[in-house]
């Protein structure tokens, strides 16, 4: 769900205007915590939040008879550094065993799956030669490839390969080239190759949806997805980022990120769904894979994002789907404007990183939104069962207090 049209109704939250909840994620948040120096231990209060922010302030309580900076000092407890070390080892350990081995398992089934979806799509284009295959293998990483889940593929079928002067029977009567007609003949074709391909044993396609949808050896689903990418251009609908007051990221950066432009992608808005228009079908939805992960160049940011899905994907894979790990990657773009400093995204902070994308995801839940990071009038959230999401506001807060009050949370994570 990395998607985003062009005109598009954000729904309100309590009726209010909903730009209040995306300011709220670019402000700093604090943790309240209260340091018991007799114990030895350190004691975490989380102030109940409201639903539309996070505020939380972090400072030793004071010493009773004394105000000096010093005595202050003294109530931090001596161990204080060697839990932070822990908690460093901890995540570490984490990251070796757990995610390691994630990315591993991962790498081995897309090798297994793009090995089909290549076949599948090399018969598309004898059928048609401007469906051209562009998943092209540069040493272990497939270009067009995302990853949803362990289970889960998205592969981009590029269309630049062909001048648009070819593809004129898929233009509507308002002169707009249709992502749904494309998408329509695209499917039927992709339906003809899994039955000539070679591996039509173990590929089929998935009925009772206009996507175009694979079932691998009835374990993996992979979506194959017509786009144009649009290199060099930026949309206006994402005009206004980055925002003037936040020193994240870097003006270079921002130049990079916007030369790697925009993806059109023809699939489903869900924006749009159940608004009576033609545009319905035939709007074509923005993504930014390209630019996110440009953006998460540097520190210890994609560390932090294969932690953050790791524990998606072990914890919050629920009912209903109400947590993904765009989600995750999301609110962590949201974390690096709250710490722009390079110095906040070193090894030894990435556990309050998370902690802070955590508490951020909780909030999202209760309130029942999470704006996009280049589109926040788009909801993230939109269509998703209300149970679901506030089971799983639950559950990710049962998972960020376990994190924030035991440095060896992670042994049984």
């Amino acid at each position: 769900m990395r998607q985003g049209c062009h005109r598009l109704e954000a729904p309100s939250s309590s009726g209010r205007d909903p730009s209040h909840l995306t300011s709220a994620w670019r402000r700093p948040y604090t943790l309240q915590c209260r340091f018991k120096s007799s114990s030895r231990s350190i004691t975490v209060n989380v102030q109940p939040y409201h639903q539309e922010d996070i505020t939380i302030t972090v400072a030793p309580a004071e010493r009773r008879g004394s105000s000096s900076p010093q005595d202050a000092k003294m109530l931090v407890p001596p161990d204080m550094l060697a839990a932070q070390s822990r908690m460093v080892y901890q995540l570490n350990k984490y990251y070796t065993e757990k995610v390691q081995a994630r990315k591993l398992q991962i790498s081995k089934t897309i090798q297994e799956v793009c090995r089909v979806v290549q076949d599948v799509l090399k018969e598309v284009e004898v059928q048609e030669p401007r469906f051209i295959s562009s998943l092209t293998d540069y040493n272990g990483r497939f270009d067009g490839l995302e990853v949803i889940s362990p289970v889960e593929f998205e592969v981009l079928s590029d269309g630049r390969k062909r001048s648009m002067s070819l593809w004129v029977e898929f233009i509507t009567a308002s002169g707009y080239l249709s992502a749904r007609k494309m998408r329509s003949r695209f499917q039927t074709l992709v339906a003809q190759a899994c039955d000539k391909c070679s591996y039509r044993d173990s590929v089929k396609m998935i009925a009772d949806t206009t996507e175009v949808k694979l079932r691998i050896r009835e374990r993996y689903i992979v979506q194959i997805t017509p786009a144009f990418k649009c290199a060099g251009l930026w949309p206006r609908s994402a005009a206004h980022w980055p925002l003037p007051q936040i020193p994240w990221p870097h003006p270079n950066h921002v130049v990079e990120v916007k030369t790697e432009g925009f993806d059109l992608l023809s699939k489903e808005c869900i924006a749009l769904q159940g608004k009576q228009s033609a545009m319905e079908g035939d709007a074509w939805v923005l993504s930014f894979l390209e630019a996110e992960n440009r953006l998460l160049h540097g520190g210890c940011r994609r560390r932090c994002l294969s932690i953050l899905k790791t524990l998606r994907d072990r914890h919050l894979d629920l009912p209903g789907n109400p947590v993904t790990g765009y989600h995750m990657k999301t609110l962590l773009l949201y974390e690096c404007e709250k710490h722009p400093r390079e110095s906040e995204w070193d090894e030894a902070c990435i556990a309050d990183r998370i902690n802070g994308i955590f508490l951020q995801l909780i909030s999202c839940l209760q309130c029942k939104r999470c704006p996009h990071y280049f589109l926040p009038n788009l909801d993230l959230f939109k269509g998703k069962s209300p149970s679901a999401l506030e089971n799983a506001s639950k559950q990710v807060w049962r998972l960020t207090r376990e994190m924030l009050t035991n440095s060896r949370c992670f042994e049984k994570l």
